[in-house]
């Protein structure tokens, strides 16, 4: 991938995959870093870059219909720095989120990644740290099921009119679904996107990371996604059960887990929406899934967008 020029990047443009270069160059000119040799770590909800010259990663919002979570994200990063939970840290004496033309980014200190593996039971040891936290003195959205994925639609690139129409009718049921819920944990700080692939390992213990759905909310929400994991994509079913021993709850015995369980599978597969154009190596698995929602199929196996 190319850098091209700062001046490139113009307000309300799209992050294509031939974008990213040119934003990722402005935002370290801008803050004093080296670009060069920068690795793209990830490009689904958001692109993420390690900086090959310094021990930084920088992170591109790939949504903007989401970029109002982002002045939260730097919000719940300090709190949580305050508190002693073990998650990342922004780059101190930066002025964040950075802003370049339509675009925004946060940049945080990259961790060694050369640690064991995380396991269930460190989910479950970190929900509960966060759990148990009292609530932050800024305002925290309070959880709002289905805000995100209705977002995510509206952003869409390349979605035909009748899948359109059908997950937003999917959104509906689930809303419908979730109003006369009674959930058993009462509510707390929430991590929103709580599955071991945003847990990062280092020597001391993995540490938490993506804070973009974070919100006041249900606990088991959180003790959800590595639960839906197992049925999805055949994760060893010992990683949910290690994070039911640790957490002490097993939130498939409760009779409002299938619910979530919907919901969890909506937002699995129109998170990457507004990039199934952008970045068209998810777009077949995108279409499968989404497929299995209207065939009504719970028992398909999912592959992990690359």
């Amino acid at each position: 991938m190319t850098a091209g020029q700062a001046g490139d990047v113009g307000v309300g443009d799209r992050l294509t995959s031939e974008r990213l270069a040119d934003v990722l160059a402005t935002v370290c000119e801008r803050l004093g870093l080296d670009h060069r040799g920068a690795r793209l770590l990830k490009f689904t909800a958001n692109a993420v870059f390690r900086l090959e010259r310094q021990p930084v990663v920088v992170r591109i919002l790939g949504s903007s219909a989401l970029r109002h979570r982002v002045e939260k994200v730097v919000r719940v990063a300090s709190w949580f720095a305050e508190h002693g939970v073990p998650a990342v840290r922004l780059v101190p004496h930066i002025d964040q989120p950075v802003r370049v033309g339509g675009f925004t980014a946060t940049v945080w200190e990259a961790e060694p990644g050369d640690g064991p593996a995380p396991r269930g039971a460190d989910l479950g040891r970190l929900l509960r740290q966060v759990h148990s936290l009292p609530l932050p003195p800024f305002e925290l959205p309070v959880w709002d099921p289905v805000d995100d994925v209705r977002r995510r639609i509206g952003d869409a690139e390349g979605l035909d009119e009748a899948s359109r129409l059908f997950l937003l009718d999917q959104c509906d049921e689930v809303r419908e679904a979730l109003e006369v819920l009674e959930f058993q944990l009462p509510t707390s700080v929430v991590h929103g996107d709580a599955h071991l692939g945003n847990l990062i390992p280092t020597p001391d213990g993995p540490v938490l990371c993506d804070f973009d759905a974070t919100c006041v909310g249900p606990p088991e929400l959180d003790l959800t996604p590595l639960a839906v994991a197992t049925i999805r994509f055949g994760d060893p079913v010992d990683r949910y059960r290690e994070l039911v021993r640790t957490y002490g709850v097993d939130v498939t015995r409760w009779s409002g887990f299938p619910v979530l369980r919907k919901l969890r599978e909506l937002k699995i597969v129109t998170s990457v929406l507004p990039i199934m154009v952008s970045n068209p190596s998810i777009r077949p698995e995108l279409l499968s899934r989404l497929d299995d929602l209207r065939n009504g199929d719970i028992s398909a196996r999912w592959r992990r967008y690359a």
